[in-house]
């Protein structure tokens, strides 16, 4: 699309109300406000898309929701309850990871919503670039905490005699800390180049919010810099937590396979549900990426998968973690059978002598 050339693709606004929403944002300041196109082509389908969504988003808050409450690794935070059982550092991991996925899709699925439910949804310029920037940072920063998560499992696989003095504390307030500082890195300069640049019109994203590589293309001017450092640091971001996840693993394979039969069934239990989150994660993020550049997807599809991909992940690590893992899954059922309504006990019948 050419700097300047108005093409708005919404069936429901009119010629003469594009045009003065366009005036409008054009001025002095150039582009005041964005408009997110979303998906204004799917008419009566989108209540239906509004449904799902509505439902995997209340599914995401109350799965890890619950994590974060039966776990006592973050009772310095919550004062939650406690279990001996679950005092580890993988649980403590797994609460900063329910707890970037619950942010993370609250970045987007809200205004989504809102989005299928009106005709026109905007955004103001700055508050597009905050939702940018915390929703590239929270998926750099889950899939860090699942790189840490590896590291943990490795130190309790290959040796587990120096685990609780190598996974203290400090240590783990470290990692977590390291997780977040490496999102905000692989982040901050891509998004501030792209804040930076000059908006002058057309002002509709292409997409379901404010995504980077939408908003781009609504910059006037060259952007050749924005692709390379965006390219550069998602490669940083994509590559530095694949290749240790993947040299955990295979140091914990190469550990294994040491192992006597009892042994690995042990091991293989403790990575399950891990190696399944990634799995998934990175399985998502690849399709969404061959999408994006492979074949002649519409728009309409293209954003239906970018969504299904922002929630999957968090949608299913609550359960993954919870029916792979005996110890969350008992302490569960322990804490919602304290918020059941208690028994009434049937009273006995006195008779009375006459």
């Amino acid at each position: 699309m050419a700097p300047g050339l108005l093409t708005l693709d919404f069936p429901t606004l009119s010629t003469n109300h594009r045009s003065s929403s366009v005036n409008e944002t054009l001025g002095l300041g150039g582009v005041t406000f964005f408009i997110i196109q979303g998906l204004t082509n799917l008419d009566e389908k989108k209540i239906i898309l509004f449904s799902i969504l509505l439902l995997i988003y209340i599914m995401v808050l109350g799965g890890n929701s619950i994590i974060i409450y039966v776990l006592p690794s973050m009772s310095f935070l919550l004062q939650a309850l406690t279990d001996p059982k679950l005092n580890s550092p993988l649980y403590f991991f797994l609460c900063n990871l329910s707890f970037v996925d619950m942010i993370y899709t609250t970045t987007t699925i809200p205004n989504m919503l809102s989005g299928l439910l009106t005709d026109i949804l905007t955004i103001s310029v700055l508050g597009c670039f905050f939702q940018m920037y915390f929703f590239i940072q929270l998926s750099v920063t889950g899939r860090a905490i699942l790189t840490v998560m590896a590291y943990d499992r490795y130190v309790a696989i290959c040796n587990p005699l120096q685990y609780n003095s190598i996974m203290t504390r400090p240590v783990r307030l470290l990692l977590v800390a390291g997780a977040w500082g490496f999102g905000a890195i692989c982040t901050l300069p891509a998004t501030v180049i792209a804040f930076k640049r000059p908006y002058c019109g057309p002002n509709v994203v292409k997409h379901a919010w404010c995504d980077l590589s939408s908003v781009r293309r609504l910059v006037c001017g060259d952007t050749s810099l924005d692709n390379i450092v965006s390219l550069l640091f998602a490669m940083v971001a994509l590559v530095t937590t694949g290749v240790f996840i993947l040299s955990s693993y295979i140091l914990i394979g190469f550990s294994i396979s040491r192992m006597v039969v009892a042994q690995r069934l042990k091991a293989f239990r403790t990575c399950s549900a891990h190696l399944t989150v990634v799995s998934i994660s990175y399985a998502a993020a690849s399709f969404v990426y061959i999408s994006y550049r492979v074949g002649n997807f519409s728009s309409e599809v293209r954003i239906i998968v970018s969504v299904l991909y922002s929630a999957l992940t968090p949608f299913l690590n609550p359960m993954i973690y919870s029916l792979r893992n005996k110890e969350l899954r008992e302490s569960i059922r322990r804490t919602l059978s304290r918020f059941r309504p208690a028994a009434v006990l049937p009273t006995k019948k006195i008779s009375t002598l006459s």
